[in-house]
């Protein structure tokens, strides 16, 4: 008896120092004012189609797209939609300005951007973050709106 409790005793210290371990590597530094180069892209769309028919195709197709790229920069993928307004916003995060003008080359005029321009009305495109004048004009046709980071904690 003595054995198995020496033995749970030991299990549940090495588990809460593994924890404990694991936390504190996770913990990462908060930095104030200082530029992380990310580019956060946010597409407000609206769309006609059923909610239903919409969440299948991002589920279906337009993220497992993203997804599947390789070495796209791609940190952050999301959509979130608002059903009772027909309504949705994708937030797209790329570590850096060239992730992002590398995908973007990418995409743009591709099957996968072709279909998300047969079921969304664009609504607003924002561009957070440094990007250059080159990739500024060829987004253009989607009158984006472009802003750059002015301070923060990250």
């Amino acid at each position: 008896m003595k054995n198995v409790t020496l033995v749970i005793a030991l299990f549940s210290l090495f588990a809460c120092n593994q924890q404990s371990t694991t936390l504190a590597q996770m913990e990462t530094p908060k930095k104030l004012n200082q530029n992380n180069e990310q580019v956060t892209v946010m597409v407000d769309v609206s769309y006609s189609l059923s909610a239903e028919e919409i969440k299948t195709f991002i589920t279906d197709e337009h993220a497992p797209f993203f997804f599947e790229l390789e070495d796209s920069g791609i940190v952050r993928f999301e959509w979130f939609m608002n059903e009772e307004q027909s309504t949705a916003t994708l937030i797209e995060v790329f570590e850096n300005a060239q992730a992002f003008q590398e995908l973007g080359g990418k995409v743009l005029g591709s099957p996968i951007n072709l279909r998300f321009n047969e079921l969304f009305k664009r609504e607003g495109v924002t561009v957070l973050g440094e990007v250059s004048d080159e990739f500024k004009a060829k987004l253009q046709p989607m009158n984006p709106a472009f802003k750059t980071y002015t301070g923060g904690i990250n």
